[in-house]
């Protein structure tokens, strides 16, 4: 069995214990193995949860977004050096490209590679890769359907859309199928499924973390809830997921669907 721990989301899931914080981010422990490090209050929520966040071994990066990255400093100080695995284009400089108070606001790492090179070994990978037993950083998805892509990115020629290609997931192999844990699903929920399946060869039966169906109108959310139905059997929805598309999918798939937050376990035989 693994358990999967949020500890950095919206929304705090319980009253206790006492203390748990939520930000606009996402982080979850996933047996030995993180996938991202939040804003900045994955190291305190871990304590509280009795995460033992020192003793995992490696850390996966779903992408660049400062709301899944900037906290990885403050773990990197209390890890003993852990893998850190990630697309090569997640230091590329990303911005905010919105009209108004946001218009040019950064929007990736914090970090220079540098920095965390000096404290864990940075793996840089395009292809899936085994970072536990059993558990895969899925690498770069391709996208026939649509994908949910914001902000601008900054390349020698110049600064541009971001197609955010360094987005992937973690995937869990179970007995029952496979467990998919995104982190902010940038490229599309239907291309990151059928990934999944198609690099493993088997069914995704468990969808947890960040859908970003928050960009989605509600027609296409119908539809997509239709397609999970047939597949799903557990489908928690975080960080991105949006409180309309928490709604649409809790009425399509009572007995699929749970809201996240932080301090939720979910269990995966």
């Amino acid at each position: 069995m693994v358990e999967v721990t949020i500890l950095s989301d919206n929304r705090v899931a319980k009253p206790y214990p006492r203390g748990l914080r939520g930000e606009w981010g996402f982080s979850a422990a996933i047996g030995n193995v993180l996938l991202d490090t939040g804003q900045s209050v994955a190291v305190h929520n871990a304590k509280l949860l009795d995460v033992p966040v020192e003793t995992l071994d490696s850390i996966v990066v779903s992408h660049s977004h400062f709301d899944h990255t900037s906290g990885m400093l403050d773990l990197l100080n209390v890890m003993d050096r852990p893998d850190v695995y990630c697309h090569p284009e997640v230091w590329a400089p990303r911005y905010l490209d919105r009209e108004g108070e946001f218009e040019g606001a950064p929007l990736g790492i914090p970090y220079t590679k540098s920095t965390i090179e000096a404290k864990a070994n940075v793996v840089e990978r395009r292809a899936p890769v085994e970072v536990a037993d059993g558990v895969h950083a899925l690498g770069e998805i391709p996208r026939p359907h649509q994908d949910y892509v914001i902000g601008t990115v900054e390349r020698d020629d110049g600064v541009v859309d971001d197609p955010i290609v360094d987005d992937q997931s973690v995937v869990v192999e179970t007995a029952e199928g496979l467990a998919l844990v995104l982190g902010c699903c940038h490229a599309g929920l239907r291309n990151t499924v059928e990934h999944a399946e198609s690099v493993f060869d088997d069914d995704v039966r468990y969808v947890i973390g960040g859908t970003h169906l928050i960009a989605v109108d509600d027609e296409r959310i119908r539809e997509i809830a239709d397609w999970l139905s047939e597949k799903l059997d557990v489908l928690v929805g975080a960080h991105c997921t949006g409180t309309a598309a928490s709604g649409i999918l809790r009425k399509c798939l009572p007995d699929v669907y749970e809201p996240a937050g932080v301090g939720k376990t979910i269990q995966i035989e």
